[in-house]
């Protein structure tokens, strides 16, 4: 055993990440420097993120990905969709499974769940079915239901169809999912009122009931991480898009309290590994402890088992703010946000490059390097998906912003400057060519 802070024990497999944090990427693909143009937009851009990814990867060996939040769907009023094969794309892209559950359908969620249960049931094991429930639609009679069908857990969406988490119509169902010890996962991000004291009440009047508080609870993270290990049955998904939220999460609620996930289509699982998992190694996380937030401690919710306690949380001791790297951060994020509304960018886009012109003797160079890299393909992905051909049959539309993935993508790598990230001009450093099986060189 290391006698040093775990932060120092270099050779200790459950020790944190603290290498060099530049790697190179290898096998048969493109050089980093050249961007891929697509011909269509699935979900996001994953092949051109993925020595990111690999990057993350290479440093949790055994880690078994499982998703804790996707959807598919064609309705939703937002825009988006997503079908169960695009889905499956992308997790086979990141090796990893799923929860699937429907997006918002307006005209009620019996038909919706049928599809997502048979969606799961064709996938050979990799998906797994949560079924989606309405407070004003009979919702326990349609959680009997869709559970004897083959449904694992159970989705609400208190800001879809405004309601509350403490619905006296819901009352029967976390009755169900307590004595069964089912997962029910909510949203809790944004575009709603607090709800993190309704959570707390539910846990504890239904200790058997797993709540999963999506998207890092961020309407309550502030003050609720404060209650969390009182309630070991309440926990946190990472489908959320900000690092500095990331950090707070990974900081303050004790991890095995945390599952990994993505939003997609809104995210995906590929860019999932950036922000949450580069997060959690920053934070000072164990490598033992990510694997389980990674998809272990997923597995034994929809087994029905107990969870594991993974320890106390780490606090922020070990996340250092680098200023320089900060005010990429800050212009990155702010590039993001004005995507995700439909805003021209290059101006911000403009002040993060002018911000990573560090210098080649800065002691930030190198990740500065690889963010710039990360930009280039941003920019030329953009353009390429602006109008993209889509496959006769394919019902999904156009992705409103479809480079924000790797602008946020770039952004989190700024925020965590102790984990490994590619170096563009390694000659070994690569991205694979969708469509052409494993790779070719240039």
């Amino acid at each position: 055993m290391c006698a040093a802070s775990p932060s120092r024990c270099r050779k200790d497999a459950s020790s944190p990440v603290r290498r060099s944090p530049f790697v190179a990427i290898s096998g048969p693909f493109l050089s980093l420097a050249v961007p891929v143009a697509v011909d269509y937009v699935a979900v996001y851009a994953d092949h051109l993120l993925l020595p990111w990814h690999e990057a993350v990867m290479e440093q949790l060996p055994g880690i078994e990905l499982f998703d804790a939040h996707t959807h598919t769907g064609f309705n939703d009023p937002d825009g988006f969709s997503c079908s169960a094969e695009q889905l499956v794309e992308g997790l086979e892209l990141a090796h990893a499974r799923a929860v699937i559950f429907t997006m918002q359908e307006p005209d009620g969620y019996p038909p919706a769940n049928d599809r997502v249960i048979d969606e799961a049931a064709a996938s050979d094991g990799r998906l797994v079915a949560f079924c989606r429930l309405d407070p004003a639609d009979d919702p326990l009679a349609e959680a009997e239901r869709a559970l004897a069908r083959g449904a694992r857990g159970i989705k609400l969406h208190p800001r879809a169809k405004q309601f509350r988490l403490a619905d006296d119509r819901l009352d029967r169902v976390y009755a169900l999912a307590n004595e069964r010890g089912l997962p029910v996962i909510t949203h809790a991000g944004r575009g709603i009122p607090a709800l993190g004291r309704d959570a707390l009440e539910i846990t504890g009047r239904y200790p058997g009931l797993k709540l999963i508080l999506a998207h890092a609870g961020v309407s309550d993270l502030s003050w609720i991480w404060r209650h969390a290990a009182d309630h070991p049955n309440l926990f946190f998904d990472t489908a959320w898009w900000s690092t500095l939220d990331h950090l707070t999460l990974f900081a303050y609620v004790p991890p095995g309290q945390i599952l990994f996930a993505s939003d997609m289509p809104y995210g995906t699982t590929v860019i999932a590994t950036i922000l949450g998992l580069r997060a959690a190694l920053q934070a000072g996380l164990t490598l033992d402890q990510v694997r389980e937030i990674g998809g272990r401690q997923l597995q034994r919710l929809l087994a029905g088992e107990e969870p594991l306690d993974l320890g106390p949380p780490p606090g922020d001791a070990a996340i250092r703010r680098d200023l320089v790297l900060g005010r990429i951060h800050t212009y990155l994020s702010t590039a993001a946000g004005r995507m995700m509304i439909g805003d021209d960018v290059p101006d911000y886009l403009g002040l993060a490059r002018l911000s990573c012109e560090v210098g080649e003797d800065a002691p930030q160079a190198e990740i500065c390097a690889s963010i710039l890299s990360l930009l280039d393909r941003a920019e030329s992905y953009s353009a390429e998906a602006s109008e993209p051909t889509r496959p006769s049959g394919d019902h999904s539309r156009p992705r409103p912003f479809p480079a924000v993935g790797m602008v946020i993508a770039a952004a989190a790598i700024a925020m965590t400057p102790d984990v490994p990230a590619p170096v563009p001009d390694a000659v070994a450093d690569t991205v694979p060519i969708p469509g052409e099986g494993p790779g070719r060189a240039v």
